[in-house]
């Protein structure tokens, strides 16, 4: 039974990649430390393919062995806030004034999102990127639905303060 999970991990994994880098730019604000993250993530999943339930969804389980990474991480490294953000403005430049005309906007809404607290840019991430419901960004995080609610409240309030 076990080998029929790590090959449904290790099948599932590939898919998963470019949202697990998503979040854990979110989360860690640079890219290279973003791709050890997902790094640690895969290892790790690999390692314990075992607890994976089969039936359930792989993304949830990945997300949260992530944050339970980056958590660890943080709380050794005493990460510092606003420290290695990206330059969103140079890396979304594309050819094209439309393209740039809402690269600049996207660059504009990466920047007062990478400002927020961490909570708010993880919630905001799980569910405006990511498409999770408020159930399921509630139970990744470990935290009550209105929680998300509140978050995402003021997430908004913080994207709409000045436009």
């Amino acid at each position: 039974m076990s080998g029929d999970r790590r090959t449904e991990v290790r099948n599932g994994l590939e898919p998963c990649l470019p949202r697990l880098w998503r979040y854990a730019l979110m989360l860690t604000r640079r890219s290279h430390d973003a791709e050890d993250l997902v790094q640690s993530t895969c290892l790790r999943a690999i390692e314990r393919a075992d607890q994976f339930i089969p039936g359930t969804r792989l993304d949830r389980w990945l997300f949260a062995i992530l944050r339970s990474i980056w958590l660890n991480q943080a709380r050794s490294d005493r990460v510092r806030e606003g420290e290695g953000n990206l330059d969103a403005e140079a890396i979304l430049t594309f050819d094209g004034a439309k393209a740039i005309e809402t690269n600049i906007l996207i660059g504009q809404v990466l920047k007062k999102l990478s400002a927020l607290p961490t909570a708010q840019r993880e919630t905001a991430l799980l569910v405006y990127a990511e498409g999770y419901s408020y159930a399921e960004a509630a139970a990744m995080l470990d935290i009550p639905v209105g929680t998300v609610m509140s978050r995402l409240a003021a997430v908004r309030a913080a994207l709409t303060k000045d436009v």
